[in-house]
């Protein structure tokens, strides 16, 4: 039986990372509406800031385009310059490692693993 992996299941693995790390001098939303009523993965406060990541599995490039612009158009809803990325791609030849963007100009850093 093969099992399927799904965002959310990274979001969690994810979150179980970032937990410790914020613990008492942060907070983190999971689904948080937006102005434009989108639903944004994770939000973190921490220490006076806020974070947008967005995670997605890989599923082609323009799938993945997508999920940038997605991610753009929820940094402007909370006003940020930068906001994350994290990818899950399961390729056997895929590149890991991170890179950063520009979309609409708003600066996307992302994580691919």
């Amino acid at each position: 039986r093969k099992e399927t992996f799904l965002e959310e299941e990274g979001r969690r693995y994810f979150l179980l990372y970032l937990r410790p790390i914020i613990n008492g001098t942060g907070n983190y939303y999971i689904e948080a509406r937006t102005r434009s009523l989108g639903r944004t993965d994770i939000v973190v406060d921490y220490r006076g800031e806020q974070f947008v990541i967005e995670t997605k599995i890989w599923r082609g490039n323009e799938y993945h385009l997508r999920g940038e612009q997605q991610l753009a158009e929820y940094l402007e809803d909370y006003g940020l310059r930068t906001g994350y990325l994290l990818s899950f791609n399961f390729n056997q030849k895929k590149e890991i490692g991170v890179r950063e963007m520009e979309v609409e100009g708003k600066r996307i850093i992302e994580a691919l693993v």
